[in-house]
């Protein structure tokens, strides 16, 4: 199964006390491309100090993705514990989110601590799925090419944000 629309592009916006932030116009475009749900699904990212998000469809991609681990390492001892970890993460570590007619979202309080996000997000488009970061945890990271935390200092030098 493959995936005919893609995120990408890079957008900053203010996220207020109570939680709520405008999603890019960009991104909200492809979710509804791909399907009828007006709303995001965020979890806590794998391997970075940020969210992971994409539209309710793509999760049936992701079931299949873990499936397909599960087949190439079923000969292993931990493979089906291994496979239900993943599962959990995958799936129960993740709450979904519509938006309003606006773009508008509210970050649910838990994935607003588990991806660090402040008074600023930086939407980053990654292909399937995109990702929510502070952008001062972002430029802090050691695991993010320079390239990328250069458009995340201009991103904040357009709001008058000195990195």
């Amino acid at each position: 199964m493959a995936l005919e629309h893609l995120f990408q592009g890079s957008a900053l916006n203010a996220v207020d006390a109570k939680g709520r932030v405008s999603v890019p116009a960009f991104l909200r475009s492809v979710i509804e491309r791909r399907g009828d749900a007006r709303t995001i699904v965020l979890a806590k990212h794998g391997q970075f100090a940020c969210l992971d998000a994409y539209d309710p469809a793509y999760a049936a991609l992701k079931h299949a993705k873990l499936e397909r681990l599960l087949e190439k390492g079923e000969t292993e001892p931990d493979a089906e514990l291994a496979y239900q970890q993943r599962n959990l993460m995958a799936f129960a570590a993740t709450e979904e989110t519509p938006y309003d007619s606006s773009g508008r979202i509210v970050l649910p309080p838990m994935m607003r601590r588990k991806g660090g996000i402040e008074d600023l997000a930086l939407f980053l488009g990654t292909g399937e799925t995109f990702q929510i970061w502070n952008p001062q945890t972002l430029l802090g990271d050691k695991n993010i090419p320079e390239d990328l935390k250069d458009i995340a200092r201009y991103r904040l030098e357009e709001r008058g944000v000195t990195p």
